[in-house]
């Protein structure tokens, strides 16, 4: 039994869940190279951020520690349904709204955490067409600003990513048995960047290590060169890191584990074993 689960498990790691063909996940392609990761998306839209922002898109929350969030999840109803209130600037055009309101609304779609429109709630992300993509970890409470540039953020995947920072989660290449799975190629950065790649000694939930989580940064993240690669897969050549698309089946189980979802987040089967 627990090896069919496992088998299963190793299965779906990475795989980025199926979407309609026809959904726009990026508003004006054209403005983007058909290859680019999330991250590098990200970390493009931030070159001019400095100062305040961790693993170039996170904004530090004086009051938290920077590498815990213990206490930032969404409060959970007597239904089980974690609701997150959301506003989003009107200065958006109507396909760009659209673009954040169907990202969002796949978290609802598989998880038990609903991005919802905020009628007075007192803590609630304030979307805003700002410098960058970048938000910050978890619930911090009161107005919470998440900053999604347009056009240069409206990324299906990127909407994704920021929305997950959002309900507690840091990237996937700082958790706790990273050095198992990766190699840090430290001498291929400037020291000064480092510091981006501290681990998070929060929970891996016991699910597999995901190196195509919307959460991934790319291989050449914070590269002294655009051909010197720091991050490498152990053992794994022809592995690929990062995407654009959104969410992997992995990702939603970390969110369904996080908060204790009782939907199901594997196929069918799994109730079967």
């Amino acid at each position: 039994m627990e090896g069919m689960r496992l088998a299963l498990l190793l299965c779906l790691a990475g795989q980025v869940l199926p979407r309609p063909i026809n959904e726009p996940h990026i508003l004006d392609d054209s403005i983007f190279s058909t290859d680019r990761t999330v991250f590098e998306i990200i970390q493009a839209a931030n070159k001019e951020i400095h100062g305040f922002m961790k693993e170039s898109d996170i904004a530090i929350n004086l009051n938290r520690n920077a590498r815990k969030c213990n206490a930032c999840k969404w409060p959970k109803n007597a239904n089980g349904i974690v609701t997150v209130p959301y506003t989003i600037d009107p200065q958006y055009s109507a396909s760009e709204v659209n673009m954040i309101n169907e990202a969002l609304k796949e978290f609802e779609a598989m998880t038990c955490v609903q991005f919802v429109n905020r009628i007075s709630e007192a803590d609630y992300l304030s979307i805003q067409p700002g410098t960058g993509c970048w938000s910050y970890i978890g619930r911090i409470l009161g107005k919470q600003t998440v900053s999604l540039a347009s056009p240069s953020c409206m990324v299906y995947g990127v909407i994704q990513h920021e929305a997950m920072h959002n309900i507690g989660f840091f990237h996937e290449h700082t958790r706790m048995d990273r050095d198992d799975y990766i190699d840090i190629l430290w001498q291929n950065m400037d020291q000064d960047n480092w510091d981006n790649f501290e681990i998070n000694d929060g929970s891996t939930f016991n699910l597999p290590y995901d190196y195509t989580s919307v959460m991934h940064y790319h291989q050449f993240a914070f590269s002294k060169l655009p051909t010197l690669r720091t991050i490498v897969p152990k053992n794994l050549s022809n592995v690929s890191i990062g995407q654009r698309l959104g969410m992997s089946n992995l990702d939603v189980m970390k969110i369904n584990a996080n908060y204790g979802c009782s939907k199901l987040s594997l196929p069918d089967v799994f109730s079967e074993i």
